[in-house]
């Protein structure tokens, strides 16, 4: 069965599905890490990722846009020269109803009947003006640090700004 675009889902259209005590079979979250780089030491420059519109981040865009950023800190500040952290969870279980494709579907599909659908997905719900990413960097990285959160937007299904949360005197 071909999974569904996810413009789909993008949009903020029904209530909050989370109780995953009362659904089998919720997929697990593709994100791996939601702390990167160098976790002890302090940075004075921190930058933000942060979402201008409410919408629904599935997981698979934001471990895209993880793996983005995380690749191009690395190669930039080294493997200790950086902190990013992933501040959204994926709890929002996503549903779709699964309708029989090809030759002879009409006989086969019963149509509406059950439509409540199977849980293919998760995502996270994001308002607007809140943060998705944050990095804190050295004041010779910043401008390595603000490239990989425009490269980690562009993952995203969401038009995105990049914030200066600490440091803006030091990179001016």
């Amino acid at each position: 069965m071909v999974r569904k675009p996810a413009s789909m889902y993008r949009n903020v259209k029904q209530r909050s599905c989370t109780r995953r005590k009362y659904m089998g079979g919720v997929p697990g979250s593709q994100v791996i890490h939601y702390d990167m780089g160098n976790k002890t030491a302090e940075f004075p420059v921190k930058l933000s990722l942060i979402a201008d519109e409410r919408c629904q981040i599935r997981h698979t865009a934001l471990e895209a846009a993880r793996i983005t950023a995380n690749r191009a800190l690395t190669s930039a500040a080294g493997r200790t020269g950086y902190h990013l952290k992933l501040r959204v969870y994926p709890h929002e279980v996503l549903r779709e109803n699964k309708q029989a494709t090809g030759a002879g579907a009409d006989r086969v599909s019963s149509g509406m009947r059950g439509a409540y659908g199977k849980n293919v997905s998760t995502a996270a719900r994001v308002s607007a003006g809140q943060k998705i990413f944050t990095v804190s960097v050295n004041k010779e990285n910043f401008v390595a640090a603000k490239d990989s959160m425009r490269r980690a937007g562009q993952k995203l299904p969401t038009p995105i700004r990049i914030v200066i949360d600490q440091g803006a005197e030091l990179v001016q």
